[in-house]
Parts: structure tokens; sequence; C-alpha cells
């Protein structure tokens, strides 16, 4: 599967690490860890409420899906 986000990119440039976003969004490790690795994708929700916690557009978490 075409990975869809970009969550762990985001992460590192960003400097902060899975655990501190876990923290913050009140999420398992693991469940941070899976959408960082795309093996799971986050709901539309959470995806915004990452979005807001690293202070960039919700666009910049996803990947393109056009070839």
């Amino acid at each position: 599967m075409k990975d869809l986000n970009r969550i762990k990119e985001v992460l590192v440039s960003k400097k902060v690490t899975q655990v501190w976003l876990a923290s913050e969004l009140g999420k398992n490790i693991n469940t941070v860890s899976a959408w960082s690795t795309n093996r799971r994708q986050p709901s539309l929700e959470d995806l915004y409420r990452v979005s807001v916690l690293l202070d960039v557009d919700i666009r910049e978490l996803l990947n393109s899906t056009k070839q």
C-alpha cells in the first residue's frame, strides 16, 4: 500500500517525537506509531488535531494520490 500520510516526516521536521504527539492527543503510543508508519490511518478528526498541534496545514500531512 502506498503511504497515505506524512506524519513521520513532519514530526522529524518539527523536531518532536511520537511520544510527545501521543501524549498531547491522549492516544496510545502504538496508535501514533501505526499512523507514522502508515500501517493505520488517523481519522479526519485526529488528522486535524495533529495539524493543529504541529502548526501545519492539514494538507502537509497527506501525500498526493495523483500519479
